[in-house]
């Protein structure tokens, strides 16, 4: 019940959510103009930027690029330094190069994998100025990039007066992320932030109280109690899909997410954004039956993992197995949230390119192993903010051109046809996955010296390809159970993040402006229809297979394989109880 609440009130409030979207994204005049408005302009003269100014894909790419080098260098320098800068009440130190690299990539690249420990190592002025900072500058660079995409399925903005061939105006990188954090994530992380602050969830930047511990006698007497603006920043750790915490136990510390109502308001804000980018899409394509088979997709998808991650947990912890009542699995959950709303907070969470968690991932039984990474893996279901709904259109067109293959036609989408320079850029899409989280598991899992993980055997392997995965996913969750702040953990994913992030923004982006120069063929009765039934179970099974065939092996060697060897290990335990009671059975007798 508490389920399905959390799932209706997420498609309720994302609907006109996404219609707002529409409007502040679309060029045209809208009420909250005269709001931010002369903010806006106020920013850019300041920046010396012409907001009216239109790019192409060249020209917006370099922006995004360039913008992100921007912002990592200034992250990284005050990483380092915080030791020597103000709002630093509790005398934290510096953190060492290589956690400082992978701190400052992980947040740029809207990942928030965290290889330290948030309340332990870093200051309040790092925490506001850095992280927070970050958290919603980046979602909104990758909305900005969704919204060049898809105005370039569209033909640009110029498409009325450009000639065939001519380079297309998909929009202004910079308005479109000034407008984003401002008329967007500002204000949804300023009512999530006060709703927060009323469960009990800290906003303050007071020094962190020390308090006698309630039980005597031992040898610690006092604690102290780690404190700070926090509920700002979960909530746009929330919204912004960025899932990085305050604290090293992110929303399964009772400081972040006290109370039934705090998660199910983080719960919600997890994908409330991500569906609403699919409405917003909708609005910008002037495509609603494409929004709503879209919605269908992904819907479809979101809930067989959350039902099969749901069921999972509800099923006994084999490892305890003779030694506890048969319950579901609670091992790594917090108590007041139980396991189903655990296993919707990890399925989601995974869906959204989030990351955050309100339990132990490293717990959960395999099935629900097996789901959170194939939510990352897909990396399509929802997604994150932009980014997500671009890796949606890529698995359209690799849809498109074997549906076209199926009917003997040359793909099109919107009138415009896939050609071998866009099926090109498509092929590395293909396996860039793959092919990076693939090899470095392999290189990690070569050099047991370098894993540090707590679990040997298939679960290890498991620990090992899920750190990469959430790292290329730009995810950030962790199976955790692994050493990782160390210099092999922090500079091989800091590689994984990067490549990760920008190939699959850049290069659909670099296909959406090709195709944007094409000319528009009319639709007519031999156009493959992207609107119905029967090419939303075409995409389906295209996602499904492409991601089965790229991953198998990888299952089978983790989650597959783990749930198999439980399963033998439970068959013996219950035939060995048999024997146990027959033996007692034979024993009673014979007394």
């Amino acid at each position: 019940m508490e389920i399905m609440l959390i799932l209706t009130l997420s498609l309720l409030l994302a609907w006109p959510l996404g219609v707002y979207m529409t409007g502040i994204f679309s060029g045209q005049a809208h009420w909250s103009d005269r709001l931010f408005g002369p903010l806006e302009r106020g920013i850019f003269k300041v920046l010396g930027i012409n907001q009216q100014q239109g790019m192409d894909w060249k020209s917006f790419g370099i922006a995004f690029l360039l913008s992100n080098l921007l912002l990592g260098v200034i992250a990284f320098l005050l990483l380092m330094l915080q030791h020597l800068l103000p709002l630093n009440p509790d005398g934290v130190g510096p953190l060492s190069w290589d956690l400082a690299l992978h701190t400052a990539v992980s947040f740029l690249t809207n990942t928030n994998q965290q290889h330290y420990s948030g309340q332990a190592q870093l200051s309040f002025l790092s925490q506001s100025f850095v992280i927070v900072t970050l958290q919603f500058v980046t979602p909104a660079m990758g909305l900005a990039v969704c919204l060049g995409v898809l105005r370039g399925l569209l033909g640009g903005r110029n498409q009325a007066t450009a000639q065939e061939g001519e380079a297309r105006d998909l929009g202004n990188y910079y308005q479109d992320t000034v407008r984003a954090v401002l008329r967007l994530m500002i204000p949804l992380a300023a009512i999530v932030a006060l709703a927060l602050s009323s469960q009990g969830v800290p906003s303050t930047y007071q020094p962190s109280p020390t308090v006698s511990v309630l039980e005597q006698g031992q040898s610690l007497t006092e604690q102290k109690i780690p404190l700070g603006p926090v509920a700002a920043m979960v909530a746009i750790k929330q919204l912004g899909t960025n899932g990085g915490g305050w604290y090293g136990p992110n929303s399964a510390n009772p400081l972040e997410n006290p109370t039934p109502l705090s998660n199910l308001i983080e719960t919600i804000a997890l994908v409330l954004i991500p569906i609403a980018v699919v409405f917003m899409a909708g609005g910008m394509l002037r495509q609603r039956g494409f929004a709503l088979m879209s919605l269908g997709v992904m819907g479809f998808l979101s809930l067989l993992c959350v039902a099969a991650a749901v069921y999972s947990e509800q099923q006994p912890n084999i490892a305890f197995a003779e030694l506890a009542q048969s319950s579901g699995n609670m091992e790594g959950k917090e108590v007041r949230f139980g396991t189903d709303l655990s296993a919707l907070w990890a399925t989601l969470t995974t869906q959204t390119s989030n990351g955050s968690v309100n339990a132990m991932h490293d717990s959960l039984n395999p099935l629900a192993g097996l789901v959170t990474r194939s939510g990352m893996l897909i990396n399509a279901i929802w997604g994150g903010i932009g980014c997500g709904f671009v890796n949606f259109i890529v698995y359209v067109w690799i849809a498109v051109f074997i549906a076209g293959l199926m009917i003997g036609r040359t793909p099109e989408i919107f009138g415009r046809k896939l050609e071998k320079a866009e099926l090109s850029a498509l092929g590395v899409l293909l396996v860039l996955p793959s092919a990076v989280i693939l090899l470095f598991t392999a290189i990690t899992l070569s050099f047991p010296a370098l894993i540090g993980n707590s679990n040997p055997g298939l679960h290890g392997i498991s620990q090992v390809f899920y750190e990469y995965t959430s790292a290329f996913a730009n995810n950030g969750s962790g199976f955790e159970g692994l050493a990782d702040n160390t210099p092999w953990w922090n500079i091989t994913c800091v590689i994984v993040l990067l490549l990760g992030r920008y190939l699959p923004l850049v290069i659909p982006l670099y296909i959406a402006g090709m195709l944007a120069k094409k000319r528009q063929i009319p639709p007519s009765a031999a156009s493959l229809p992207l609107a119905n039934v029967t090419f939303g179970v075409t995409l389906l099974t295209v996602i499904l297979i492409l991601n089965f065939l790229s991953f198998l092996p990888s299952m089978v060697l983790g989650p597959i394989g783990e749930g198999l060897a439980e399963s033998h290990i439970e068959t013996i335990s219950q035939q060995t109880s048999a024997i146990t009671t027959q033996l007692q059975s034979v024993t009673g007798g014979a007394q």
